[in-house]
């Protein structure tokens, strides 16, 4: 058999097992809550492998490599930036904000629990959010079917448009079918399957090359200041790169696996999994660079398009069935992405737009009925755009990116750890924060090439703080629900007794505020009516 049809035999095994794994989780999702959160029931290893598999999309095993080969080791504070704000996300954000979630009327999306939290009676906030998640989530969509065509271009020389179709077609079936779980564990192996790949390719790369004092002394031979990790660099440049860790806070794909962790505590072990998944990755990526410098020596001829570097050495390294699941690998790097994409844009317009539009209660075979039609609908919007690519995947990546950072990383921080957070403070925070985003990344030149995501950061943080402090005014629901939050995120056994302590709160304080849905489920599974 020829390289070709050994690689396509394991794209089809690969194929097979994400929409196994997609038939299987349709059998265990009934309602929406399953289908956009999967009834709050992910184990630390699977929700570490799926934050960091639908985290580091293309851009770890083609964006990554490819700004690597080219630029040399500048372009690694980026994933120093990225592993110490991962870090920073999984010891402060998920505990609370696992805790906090559920206790806010088990709020499953990002805008519901900002509109819970912050008690807003107009649900501006949450349509605005919501609206957010739209817009950035479009091109970050899109972004994975650019990464996607541009890979079996490069990998079997299929046509780039037939190509995006195929992972989008394959993607969204299985999302579509299985919801949050298939997400969730396809996303773990895939996971597995990029670090096992990002282990493999440089060290075998490592070998062809004659070994590790070789490779480097070849890297030097090509360009001794690419192995300088400040060649050329200025204060705005590294600040720019080292500031992609400031997107993490925001990212609603990825802070969705806090929310369904099976508790607060297991974020411990899951961010030890996730960080030691996360540097594996990284440093594989850099080798993976640095390998494909001493093979090709920046020779267009030889390899003309740097994203292609870690495609091209697996295919050269390995047997063509091998080499075929090392180019799985960036498969699922993709499809991970974008399916925990589709899946939270899906959660927004139907949770955050639709039920608070037309302030209905669904019922859950409707609710899942909706949501997989909007799953299609955005796929389909993501796919037009992704049909004419007018940027690199490592451009779009790094716009949506700072796009998510900057309009919700502030608020949630302040949300989980400052009482005096207000909806209008919220509001006008991701507002500007979204606005400067969208600015301040279409002007070049000066302090415009500040990587966009830190003047976004700091405006909403500070437009927040000043509009927050002039409107905040006591609520004991509040109060009641951000005590809760902390004490049952050190102490998780106190879970029944403070959840009756907010509804007994609530009861007796009500504020004009209605919730999602008109009804709390307790423990023994009877329903408690929430006051109007």
């Amino acid at each position: 058999m020829s390289d070709t049809t050994w690689q396509i035999i394991s794209m089809i095994i690969y194929f097979l097992v994400m929409i196994g794994i997609g038939l299987w989780a349709y059998r265990q999702t009934s309602d929406v809550d399953d289908y956009m959160l999967g009834g709050r029931q992910l184990n630390p290893m699977v929700a570490a492998l799926s934050a960091g598999a639908s985290d580091m999309s293309g851009w770890l095993l083609m964006g990554l490599p490819g700004a690597l080969y080219a630029s040399g080791l500048f372009e690694f504070w980026i994933a120093v930036g990225l592993t110490v704000g991962a870090w920073l996300n999984w010891k402060f954000i998920a505990p609370r904000l696992r805790s906090y979630t559920e206790v806010s009327n088990n709020s499953i999306t990002v805008p519901s629990f900002l509109d819970s939290r912050l008690r807003d009676s107009t649900h501006a906030l949450r349509i605005v959010a919501g609206l957010i998640i739209l817009s950035y989530f479009t091109f970050y969509v899109s972004s994975g079917m650019v990464a996607g065509g541009t890979f079996f271009e490069g990998a079997f020389g299929v046509d780039y448009k037939l190509g995006m179709l195929i992972i989008a077609a394959i993607t969204v079936f299985y999302t579509l079918v299985g919801g949050f779980l298939a997400v969730s564990y396809t996303d773990a192996v895939q996971g597995f399957l990029m670090m096992l790949a990002l282990v493999l390719v440089p060290a075998i790369g490592i070998f062809y090359v004659g070994g590790f004092d070789s490779m480097v002394e070849s890297v030097r031979a090509v360009d001794p200041a690419l192995l300088d990790p400040l060649k050329g660099a200025t204060a705005i440049g590294l600040i720019s790169t080292v500031a992609w860790g400031l997107g993490y806070f925001g990212q609603p794909h990825i802070i969705v696996r806090f929310m369904a962790l099976r508790n607060p505590k297991e974020a411990k072990s899951a961010r030890r999994i996730g960080i030691g998944w996360m540097l594996l990755a990284v440093v594989g990526a850099l080798l993976t660079a640095l390998v494909g410098i001493a093979a090709y020596k920046h020779d267009v001829n030889m390899l003309a398009n740097p994203e292609q570097v870690f495609i091209v050495l697996g295919q050269m390294l390995f047997h063509p069935l091998i080499a075929g699941f090392m180019l799985a690998a960036i498969l699922a790097a993709i499809m991970s992405t974008i399916s925990s994409q589709l899946l939270v844009s899906s959660s927004a317009l139907i949770e955050d737009v639709y039920m608070t539009f037309t302030n209905r209660k669904l019922s859950a075979k409707a609710g899942v009925m909706l949501s997989r039609i909007s799953v299609a609908g955005i796929a389909v919007l993501a796919g037009g755009l992704a049909l004419n690519p007018n940027d690199t995947i490592l451009g779009l990546v790094a716009f949506a990116w700072a796009g998510f950072g900057a309009s919700f990383g502030p608020t949630i921080i302040l949300a989980l750890y400052w009482r005096k957070l207000t909806g209008f403070g919220a509001l006008a925070g991701m507002v500007m924060g979204a606005i400067t985003v969208a600015v301040w990344g279409n002007v070049d030149g000066g302090m415009f090439d500040l990587y966009e995501i830190v003047p976004g950061f700091v405006i909403n943080f500070i437009v927040t703080i000043i509009v927050s402090l002039l409107t905040y005014e006591p609520n004991p629901i509040i109060e009641k629900e951000f005590e809760t939050a902390v004490e049952l995120t050190k102490d998780w056994s106190r879970r029944d007794q403070a959840k009756a302590e907010v509804r007994e709160v609530t009861r007796s304080n009500p504020d004009g505020y209605e919730p999602r849905s008109a009804t709390l489920v307790a423990e023994d599974g009877s329903e408690i009516e929430l006051p109007k």
